[in-house]
């Protein structure tokens, strides 16, 4: 057993990364508790002592030399002490050696039980470091199975954890099947580390854009903007630091096959990919793609624009019950207003519509 010990110790030292010396600490310690448990409990200090070299395990009971004995249970007077060596002075330790014959048996299964969960602890940090560091990127597993609609993924190593908040209505979540996710946070707990991923996040949009676009992951191209409805559509801003270098075309690839592999992850949601513009005005033209726009006029103060679209083009630039607008909203951060160009004409005779000063009326944006 003593032997098994230290090449067993050896061999975790290598290959978890566990210092040994720590280990034979930890033993130690768990030891001195199985002592007092198995042969006495009353023992007030013990001391555990295992042998680096030969792995022996020795039990003392520790004194302190005291000029007069308050407790003999800690304490041994001098006399005493200077019985079994005359270099014994006040406040000196004596330790007595105390070992049970049988405390070989105890030793090795608290040996056993200490390496064991030493190394599930190590493994756990290992997994805990190696997920942390990996936070807002995306990772695939396999479905593994479903609790009250917790989805659990196998990412080898360890599991995440898909709720019910993270997950997509047009998600179908089949045993077995593989499945890319992004991780929101990664938590240390006392089962070990949880991963928890979401499908729902825009960041998952923007490193999915990154595995599929190389002008994104070069730099060449920027996600400047994203505003998302999981599993219904997403409007995604790009900007092109080279100016030989389309940005909405890279991001579509050649006959569509970037984002189209991107649709088919996402279950055939939709991605509107305009390109982003610091003036406002074409800026909010192009977030209500894929409606045509005739005129936008706008406030920089109250961050408010008013949108006029040709007649037949309102219903799709507001979109199914708002979408469009809405997520042209979140895209830009204005606040817009859309009236068809009937509306616009209508409301401006009867006085409806106030600009004031603070709109610029002449700034008109031609869609095509």
């Amino acid at each position: 057993m003593k032997g098994e010990l230290l090449n067993a110790l050896d061999q975790i030292e290598k290959e978890k990364g566990i210092s040994k010396e720590i280990l034979f600490e930890t033993i130690e310690a768990a030891l001195i508790t199985a002592y007092k448990k198995n042969f006495n409990e009353n023992v007030q200090n013990v001391i555990v002592n295992i042998n680096r070299e030969t792995g022996e395990f020795e039990v003392f009971s520790r004194f302190v030399v005291a000029e007069e004995v308050e407790d003999d249970k800690v304490q041994i007077s001098l006399e005493a002490a200077k019985k079994l060596d005359s270099k014994y002075e006040i406040g000196d330790f004596v330790d007595t050696r105390v070992t049970p014959k049988n405390f070989g048996r105890i030793a090795a299964l608290t040996a056993k039980q200490v390496v064991v969960q030493r190394i599930r602890e190590a493994e756990r940090n290992l997994i805990f470091e190696e997920f942390s560091n990996r936070e807002s990127e995306i990772v695939t597993g396999t479905v593994q199975r479903i609790s009250k609609g917790v989805v659990h993924i196998n990412l080898g190593r360890t599991e995440a954890i898909l709720l019910p908040s993270e997950q997509m209505a047009t998600d179908r979540y089949d045993q077995g099947a593989r499945i890319k996710s992004f991780i929101l946070e990664v938590k240390n707990t006392t089962k070990g580390p949880q991963v928890l991923v979401s499908r729902t996040h825009p960041g998952f949009i923007r490193r999915l854009f990154e595995l599929e676009v190389p002008e994104i992951r070069d730099g060449l191209v920027e996600i400047r903007g994203i505003s998302r409805e999981a599993g219904s559509r997403t409007k995604l801003a790009v900007f092109s630091v080279n100016e030989d270098i389309d940005p909405v075309g890279s991001c579509v690839g050649t006959k569509g096959t970037r984002v189209q592999n991107i649709v088919d992850e996402l279950n055939d949601e939709k991605i509107d990919i305009i390109e982003w513009s610091e003036d406002p005005v074409e800026y909010i033209a192009n977030a209500l793609r894929p409606s045509k726009v005739e005129k936008v006029i706008y406030s920089e103060d109250e961050k408010a624009a008013l949108v006029v679209v040709p007649d037949y083009q309102l219903s799709l630039a507001i979109g199914k019950e708002g979408q469009n607008v809405r997520l042209a909203a979140k895209l830009t951060g204005w606040k817009i207003d859309i009236k068809s160009e009937t509306q616009f004409k209508d409301a401006l005779n009867s006085g409806e519509i106030d600009l004031g000063e603070d709109f610029d009326v002449d700034a008109e944006f031609d869609f095509q």
